[in-house]
């Protein structure tokens, strides 16, 4: 089995390599590349990989960019540092996703996973993620959010940020309005356009036209200050610093 893998951070890359050489020996590790237009131009001048690890966050943009310029018939392994980023579709869409910092058993249940796969089942794979990726621009532009006897539009382009605790979700705009949402930040991470919005951690989804200032907080973390005030301090943990500061410079 060839592996092909799409990552432009060079130790979580390495970090790949060994883990797939320790659970899986037998796979061929055929390159890594670490942009859209470097996969792009492996895929259209050589023969097609068994299966590609693919970071979902590229230097160039998003990877799901590939898919749009090559036709990638073999199965994709998503990784990801977001934990809720779009998970929902990625379930339905992709033989698995990995969530950074990847461990062996991850690697390991991925593989196993692909391995079960009839060409029947990679058949209907291909064809449910070439429907995902091209409806994948189809986020929500406006939420109908119930507030008394009304319903009020609220344009993502207005929100600030979506908060929960103790269960109850709710969405601040940058005009300092907060509404009650009755979706779970998961759900609704689902439907953003996440190169606008990054999910900050369990507490926190936030908007990029929403952040004043970045701070560095204590234990290599960072502290996103938005232009309304929030409950409470927003956290960036550590491992999701990495994806955050490209985040902020892709957008």
């Amino acid at each position: 089995m060839k592996a092909l893998i799409i990552e432009d951070e060079h130790t979580a890359a390495e970090n790949l390599k060994a883990i797939v050489h320790e659970v899986e020996p037998d796979i061929e590790l055929i390159g890594v590349l670490d942009s859209i237009q470097a996969s792009v131009e492996y895929i259209n001048n050589n023969d097609m990989p068994d299966i590609v690890f693919m970071d979902i966050h590229l230097a160039d943009g998003q990877s799901f960019l590939i898919f749009e310029q090559v036709e990638l018939t073999c199965p994709v392994i998503f990784t990801t540092a977001y934990d809720e980023y779009a998970l929902e579709a990625f379930k339905v869409n992709s033989i698995d996703y990995l969530l950074k910092p990847i461990e062996p058993e991850d690697v390991s249940r991925a593989i196993k996973k692909l391995k079960q796969l009839t060409n029947a089942d990679k058949d209907e794979y291909a064809n449910r993620l070439e429907t995902f990726i091209s409806n994948r621009t189809n986020y929500t532009k406006t939420f109908l959010i119930p507030h008394k006897d009304k319903l009020i539009p609220v344009p993502t382009s207005q929100i600030a940020y979506f908060y929960t605790t103790n269960e109850a979700v709710s969405v601040t705009t940058l005009d300092g309005r907060t509404f009650p949402m009755d979706k779970s930040l998961d759900t609704l991470m689902s439907k953003l356009d996440p190169e606008n919005f990054f999910r900050a951690n369990r507490q926190f989804i936030i908007a990029h036209q929403a952040i004043k200032e970045v701070a560095v907080w204590f234990g290599n973390r960072l502290s996103a200050i938005l232009t309304v005030a929030t409950q409470e301090r927003i956290i960036i943990s550590k491992a999701r610093v990495s994806s955050f500061k490209k985040w902020l410079m892709q957008n």
